[in-house]
């Protein structure tokens, strides 16, 4: 089962007011493993960067100018999370500039019933309790030192984890390796040498021992 954890970063709320993706985060999962593959594209928005999504992700006009444009990464994006299930937080809000972005291209936009909604899934399991990615990564204990700044690729990785949380707890850590996780998607491991077997048949001594231990034994019930 693949499943693709994704993230966006914007310049704003509202994709019908112009606002546009500046970056795009997605880690591979497979049967609930992370494979170690991933991808973070910076994407140019071709218009400026509003001084209260900077203050979010820390991602400038400057820093964006000689990144490619969506059209330029669609393709590879779109073979990248193929037809996995996509593990969102909050995946309306993804789903709408993902879609306004493809709609731009006249691509088929990626349907609803494609994601799965953490949110709704925090929400369903801890009703009346916060549903943010931060209190769900306190709630959980994953390490968030590495947040002062939103970034796509980042919180995917948190994503990740949290998600792994929610359906029942990790059984391995997110630092497995790609050939560990490749192995539990059903990959041959590799051979073990294999140890000659025991001898487990009694001594002549043992034998005799065991033979002089019964004579000792009064009215046995084999031989009645």
């Amino acid at each position: 089962m693949r499943e693709i954890v994704l993230d966006t970063e914007t310049t704003g709320l509202d994709p019908a007011a112009g606002h546009r993706i500046v970056e795009i985060g997605a880690v591979e999962l497979i049967n609930h493993l992370p494979t170690g593959h991933s991808r973070q594209i910076y994407i140019n928005p071709e218009r400026d960067m509003p001084a209260e999504a900077f203050a979010v992700h820390g991602l400038s006009a400057d820093f964006l100018a000689d990144k490619p444009v969506f059209a330029a990464i669609a393709a590879d994006f779109l073979n990248f999370i193929g037809d996995a299930t996509l593990i969102i937080h909050n995946a309306e809000f993804d789903l709408k500039f993902l879609n306004a972005e493809l709609a731009r291209l006249e691509k088929p936009a990626l349907p609803a019933a494609r994601a799965v909604d953490t949110v709704g899934m925090a929400r369903r399991k801890y009703p009346g309790a916060q549903a943010s990615l931060d209190a769900l990564c306190r709630r959980f204990q994953i390490d968030l030192s590495d947040r002062a700044l939103h970034g796509a690729l980042k919180d995917a990785r948190l994503l990740a984890e949290v998600y792994l949380e929610l359906i029942g707890g990790r059984q391995t850590k997110l630092a497995l390796t790609a050939a560990a996780a490749s192995a539990a998607a059903g990959m041959p491991a590799a051979a073990r040498p294999q140890r000659p077997p025991r001898p487990h048949a009694p001594t002549p001594e043992e034998e005799a021992a065991h033979a002089r231990f019964l004579e000792k034994l009064k009215d046995p019930l084999w031989a009645s």
